[in-house]
């Protein structure tokens, strides 16, 4: 058995060993890994997820386990000995090799300026790196990001999350020049920029100063601007970690890097170098896709194979702070005479490029910004023809891109993992007939996660019937559950799934079932057995945060709200020690809250008049409004009172998932009523109605649904809209994919709501006219119920005063969170992803 050492256990290093201990079969080689970070391989792609909650061990790739392999982590390789085949480590141990194989990754790279090594610098490369930022961020105003490209907007994202105002400063006219044109990086830098981010391209930093503390206090701009700052974040590229091949004699590039040939073999045959160390043809790839496909070939040559890297696709699709952004081949139009096709949306906030050859027959490459849902089916077609009008492909109704059938065998399908159409054709013969498990066969769509739509379609093209079941206890899909519920009368869930069930339910159907009960008026949610169904937010009815403490978020219906009830909230929150906020929607959020302490809280708000405002339900959050006819000199309708009246209209509406409204009250769109489920925006004659505008994985504005209606017809209408969504949508599916999803879309929505096609709309305004007369606010019925207010109890010996000895720090001058009920030490807390 030969010795394999790899140095590095990263991303591409997990990759390689994995591959090695699936195909090693004849037990070839003895791995040894050896790496730097105190942990095993992890996500380096999700990293920003960490500061929204996702934890270190959900990051982590898994533990690779084997009876000829050995991983040292917290160790890092200091020498190479080519002459005698060694490695040695900073512990002392030295590990004998037959090959070797260079997985050590990049820096990043920290530009000379003056300043740059001052107490509040930071760079954004590892979990360490995150840790030491978010103890930073503590008590920080500002921070600015020098560097805007892919990593850097991440970077200010981050600071976002942490509650730091974030600037960006780029060298480049504009953002993320590596992968976009000026027309897109011009869009991009206004969306980020209605996020709150300051952008500041064209601009070189020449210092960054210090303050009295001596820590970081402003960054000098070349044009003589002064950012004032707490924090500084550096990401300017990376820089290739090859000192170890350098100090043992490899070739390098010119610009550094480990040069490897096709096979991933350095100068010297017994040492490879894969991922963001190697060198190859004259580049140094800074993705994960061009990592794994070097991995996958080295793994190939260790095990006598024959396959060779000759380049990789660079293409890539991110979510850069909540806005779309793909590139694709030429992406630049760098190929002679190449010809561009774009459509640029400001409005709309949509850009979408195509690159074609010169006569305009072949796709080069694209760019998309806002809108990135093409990018699935059009990268697959880079090198191919054309199938159409180019512009139909990127234009808004101009027509659909091309879907799986129309995409040749060998396509790539994915490009993170070199999954063709062809692969994951066998895969289907083979028996992989869902999602699932194509992915866990092929490995698509298990890094970016971009190609899973065109998973779906590959499975559909195939003849496969995907399930509509629910879970495996219920063969119902969540929209003939709700009609059984219906017709049947039944109105708890241990008779439903008795008599249209098996088994004793999951984490699935149970809140499913218990949000379709809730949504046809059986009961307070926390009555009897529903009690038993809710997922944890509404089995408390607070928002649970991160810290395992609670938010409290009363109602303020459009925003509108008395001084007295100002100073009921302040004086809760102080006497209560809890973190206030302001939220998007014109609410106030209270953080930090223990769980005995929610019936205190919630009886001075109620007593004050303040309903549930609903921020942990599956229902309606918020109606926001700008000031309308009552203040602004621009409105032409009561945007304050529709929002009001609509807001109490359908509060506690129980729904697949939440649901967000606005109302502007003009043309201006000052509440934004465009990225909502359900928007409203004054005309001189009446509202324009859209709909299907939310966020989520895929962020989208609302479409007209019907345009001048009178106040009465609005709402008609949009009672039947919520009541059908609620009726038909999947289980957790939002407004914009239910939508796509039927067939016809927004048309055929159009003639259920607005035409009654199907001649239910008078049975759809009943049901929310039931709803409406039978509310009653939640907090208020749990404050009645003796039985109830016995659950919100978090220890034997709640709610007594707590141990005297544990301390808090505050937030921007605002309290922590409080002591959790586990005793858990407490952290700053961010506002929940899912309000």
């Amino acid at each position: 058995m030969e010795e394999l050492v790899v140095i590095g256990n990263g991303m591409v290093g997990h990759r390689l060993v994995e591959a090695l201990n699936d195909r090693d079969h004849d037990h070839r080689w003895r791995v040894t890994v050896v790496g730097e970070e105190p942990r095993t391989a992890y996500d380096r792609v999700a990293l920003s997820g960490y500061l929204e909650g996702t934890s270190a061990q959900d990051l982590s790739l898994g533990t690779l386990t084997g009876p000829h392999l050995r991983t040292h982590t917290g160790e890092r390789a200091t020498g190479i000995d080519r002459r005698t085949r060694t490695v040695t480590t900073d512990t002392g141990r030295t590990l004998p090799y037959d090959r070797l194989v260079l997985a050590t990754g990049s820096t990043p790279f920290v530009p000379p300026v003056p300043g740059h090594d001052l107490p509040g610098c930071h760079v954004y490369r590892t979990i360490e790196d995150l840790d030491a930022l978010a103890g930073d961020a503590r008590g920080s105003r500002a921070g600015v990001v020098i560097g805007g490209g892919l990593l850097g907007l991440e970077a200010a994202n981050a600071l976002r999350l942490l509650g730091v105002e974030a600037h960006v400063v780029e060298l480049a006219p504009h953002l993320m020049p590596a992968q976009i044109d000026q027309g897109a990086g011009a869009l991009l830098e206004r969306l980020v920029g209605d996020l709150g981010v300051r952008v500041h391209t064209g601009s070189a930093t020449t210092a960054i100063e210090a303050g009295p503390d001596g820590r970081v206090h402003h960054v000098t701009l070349d044009d003589g601007r002064r950012l004032e700052t707490d924090l500084v974040v550096f990401s300017v590229g990376i820089r290739p970690r090859d000192e170890l091949a350098r100090a043992a004699g490899l070739r390098l590039g010119s610009r550094g890097g480990v040069d490897i040939d096709d096979t991933c073999t350095t100068s010297d045959p017994a040492v490879h170098a894969i991922g963001e160390v190697a060198h190859h043809d004259g580049t140094v790839y800074g993705l994960i896709a061009p990592g794994n496909a070097m991995a996958e070939v080295l793994a190939d040559r260790l095990l006598g194979g024959d396959a060779t890297f000759t380049g990789a696709d660079t293409s890539t699709k991110l979510k850069l702070l909540g806005v779309d952004v793909a590139s694709f081949g030429d992406a630049h139009a760098g190929a002679p005479d190449a010809l561009d096709v774009v459509v640029n949306d400001p409005a709309g906030g949509r850009y979408a490029k195509l690159v074609l050859s010169d006569d305009a027959t072949t796709l080069l490459g694209g760019v998309l910004v806002g809108d990135a849902s093409a990018y699935a089916t059009l990268r697959p077609l880079v090198g191919r023809p054309v199938p159409g009008d180019p512009l139909a492909l990127i234009t808004p109704g101009g027509g659909a891109a091309p879907g799986a059938d129309a995409l040749p065998e060998d396509a790539q399908i994915c490009s993170c993992n070199g999954v063709t159409k062809a692969d994951l054709t066998c895969a289907i013969e083979d028996g992989a007939h869902d999602v699932a498990a194509l992915r866990s066969c092929t490995r698509a769509g298990t890094s970016c996660g971009s190609c899973v739509p065109m998973l779906k379609q590959v499975l559909a093209r195939s003849g496969i019937t995907q399930s509509t079941a629910l879970c495996e206890h219920f063969t119902h899909a969540r929209s003939e559950l709700w009609e059984i519920v219906r017709s049947t009368g039944v109105t708890t869930f241990s008779e439903l799934i008795t008599t249209h069930g098996t088994g004793r339910g999951c984490d699935i159907c149970k809140p499913a079932i218990a949000s379709i009960l809730a949504s046809q008026g059986n009961g307070h949610i926390l009555g009897g057995e529903q009690a038993t169904l809710q997922d944890t937010n509404d089995r408390y009815l607070a928002n649970l945060q991160r810290n395992g403490s609670y938010s409290v978020v009363p109602r303020i219906p459009g925003g509108e709200i008395t001084p007295d009830k100002l100073i009921v909230i302040g004086e809760v929150a102080r006497d209560f020690d809890l973190y206030t906020k302001i939220t998007g929607g014109q609410r106030i959020d209270m953080f930090g809250a223990r769980l005995e302490q929610l019936p205190a809280i919630w009886s001075r708000l109620v007593e004050a008049g303040f309903e549930s405002g609903h921020a942990y339900g599956k229902s309606l959050r918020t109606v926001k409004s700008c000031v309308g006819t009552t203040w602004c000199r621009f409105g032409v309708q009561d945007s304050v009172g529709l929002a009001i009246r609509l807001e109490e209209r359908y509060r506690g509406l129980r729904s697949p998932h939440k649901l967000k409204s606005a109302v502007s009250g003009c043309a201006r769109e000052c509440a934004e009523a465009r990225g909502k489920d359900f928007g409203i925006i004054a005309t001189d004659t009446g509202w324009n109605l859209y709909v299907g505008g939310n966020g989520g994985f895929t962020p989208r504005h609302a479409e007209l649904l019907a345009a001048d209606l009178d106040t009465e017809t609005l709402i008609r209408y949009i009672d039947r809209f919520l009541m059908f969504y609620i009726r038909t949508a999947d289980r957790l599916q939002r407004t914009a994919p239910w939508i796509e999803a039927l067939d016809g879309g927004l048309d055929h929505l159009r003639a259920v709501v607005v035409d009654d096609s199907l001649g239910i709309a008078a049975d759809l305004e009943a049901a929310m006219a039931d709803h409406v007369a039978s509310y009653t606010d939640e907090w208020a019925d749990v404050l009645a119920d003796p039985d109830k207010l016995a659950r919100f109890v978090s220890f034997a010996n709640a709610p007594r005063t707590p141990d005297p000895t544990i301390t808090f720090t505050t937030t921007r001058d605002q309290p922590a969170p409080g002591p959790t009920p586990l005793g858990m030490p407490t952290t700053r807390t961010t506002e929940e992803s899912s309000r």
